[in-house]
């Protein structure tokens, strides 16, 4: 933000009202267009960021307060379309998983089969908000021990997976996360605040959560897939239209004037 300033000769002031104010016609954009998703598979995962400082660093009056430490954002993603559907920053506990899956589930047209990993507080969630329509499974990675000498950040050998049906009729060969995960991956190489290691972390929440609705309006909207040739929004029958930037400020603009 500060290197953007000075090439542009403003405030770095003006370059975070800007920011804001894009993160927040971003956050209504879509909610009002990711609406009666017809989608066949959904796979919902987990992506850990913190804010203002790691938990270990966070003031002790500050301890357990949303913002303040490890941050957490949900997202489900279409398997078919890569759509993200529903995204949510917060805890990772049951009452954030349950208002994640019954915004989800608001934006669902039809029954679709759920793949989670195994996070046991998506359980009563996507039972609340779905009852028996739904085909919802986990899957679970089994790690073997960590090898000794190993860096901080690199993960366990994966040494198998195990799946099991929770409800419905969900289809084995579609029972995973690897959409979601590489999803996750994306967010990791896009968005410097969630890049481990770095001093590029979010300060706020609120500066965080802007980002995140910046990052997914320019996800589903505005970013050709390459394997589909289109956007996730044009491959899922949302729109027709490949949006940019100057859409954004356009929304910014129409906001301001009302």
């Amino acid at each position: 933000m500060r290197s953007i300033s000075r090439v542009v000769g403003v405030s770095i002031n003006t370059v975070t009202k800007l920011l804001v104010d894009a993160g927040n016609v971003c956050t209504e954009f879509h909610n009002k267009a990711i609406q009666n998703v017809t989608s066949k598979r959904v796979q919902c995962d987990e992506i850990w960021s913190f804010c203002h400082s790691k938990d270990k660093n966070v003031p002790d009056h500050k301890k357990g307060v949303l913002g303040f430490g490890d941050v957490w954002t949900w997202t489900a993603i279409d398997a078919d379309s890569k759509l993200i559907v529903s995204w949510l920053v917060g805890n990772r506990d049951g009452e954030t998983a349950k208002e994640f899956i019954g915004d989800l589930e608001k934006r669902l047209v039809n029954r679709v089969q759920l793949t989670t990993d195994g996070l046991k507080c998506y359980l009563e969630p996507v039972e609340s908000a779905f009852g028996g329509k739904i085909d919802y499974a986990i899957l679970v990675k089994l790690y073997g021990a960590t090898i000794e000498g190993e860096k901080r950040y690199s993960p366990s050998e994966c040494v198998g997976i195990r799946k099991e049906t929770i409800s419905g009729t969900p289809d084995n060969t579609h029972i995973s996360t690897s959409f979601i995960e590489r999803q996750n991956l994306t967010m990791r190489m896009s968005m410097r605040r969630f890049t481990r290691l770095t001093n590029a972390f979010s300060k706020k929440l609120e500066n965080h959560n802007h980002a995140l609705a910046l990052y997914f309006v320019w996800y589903n909207f505005m970013r050709i897939h390459k394997t589909l040739r289109v956007t996730p929004a044009m491959q899922a029958g949302l729109t027709d239209k490949l949006m940019d930037f100057k859409d954004v400020i356009k929304l910014i603009d129409e906001k301001d004037s009302n």
